[in-house]
């Protein structure tokens, strides 16, 4: 079965990320999977794209398991440029971008959520970018995408506190755009309905407005965290942060 589904009904295009089980962790496979998907997207002629994951989250973020293979340079340039590529087609696509979050959507998986124009969340979505709890930073193009929806202060800190926020509170700290009590994708349906009688060519001049102004910014983003991440993967608290989400306890960082 795809680890990505793909379906386009009425103008509008769903991509839906299907690793239930991992709670929608994002391996290599299914990042590719996923880039494959959008490269469709993009040249259809549907005006609103919806992603969302099945089962109890969005996106748990990056798979756990892909760390001991980012020993291999080779292969970790390969899963993060693949990254960046997902990051930049959502950011620049030629279509309304909709998330519809329902349970956890969390490091990359939130960098990911961000990408869109609204952020639709369920009333019981939990957000956090967690990246510190095994001493790495933020990737996904995160350091953008926080800083756009908050600044950079509050960026810093919510990226160092290593926890999950309600859906309320990330609504209140602008990570989120709605809460609702409904299923977030039943919601971005009605949104993208909506949609549809609006001048859709008027709001893709002024998002690509924006957009082509900051994309030389996001992908300075997202080499230099590309570069840091691989520097902070041999630290003594990255392996230390590794160890113990595997073993399931506190890890003990030493600031090395």
């Amino acid at each position: 079965m795809s680890m990505v589904l793909y379906e386009s009904k009425n103008n509008i295009s769903y991509v839906t990320l299907n690793r239930a089980e991992r709670y929608n962790a994002l391996n290599k496979e299914m990042l590719e999977g996923l880039l494959e998907v959008l490269k469709r997207v993009e040249n259809n002629d549907d005006r609103a794209v919806i992603v969302s994951g099945q089962g109890n989250a969005f996106c748990a973020g990056g798979d756990i398991g892909m760390m001991t293979d980012f020993a291999e340079k080779e292969f970790y340039e390969a899963v993060m440029k693949t990254i960046e590529a997902v990051v930049v087609k959502l950011y620049m696509m030629p279509k309304i971008v909709i998330s519809a979050i329902q349970g956890s959507a969390v490091g990359l998986g939130l960098s990911i959520a961000l990408t869109a124009d609204y952020v639709i969340a369920q009333d019981e979505a939990k957000a956090g970018m967690l990246f510190a709890g095994v001493g790495l930073a933020p990737d996904g193009g995160g350091h953008f995408w926080l800083k756009e929806r908050m600044g950079i202060h509050r960026a810093k800190q919510f990226t160092w506190g290593m926890r999950q926020v309600s859906g309320t509170e990330a609504k209140t700290m602008g990570l989120f755009d709605v809460i609702t009590k409904e299923s977030a994708v039943d919601y971005a349906k009605a949104m993208s309905e909506q949609l549809k009688s609006q001048p859709h060519a008027a709001m893709l001049k002024t998002k690509m407005i924006y957009h082509n102004q900051n994309v030389d910014e996001l992908k300075y983003y997202l080499e230099t965290e590309r570069r840091s991440q691989w520097e902070l993967r041999n630290t003594e608290d990255h392996q230390e942060g590794v160890r113990a989400f595997l073993e399931k306890r506190k890890p003990v960082f030493k600031g090395q």
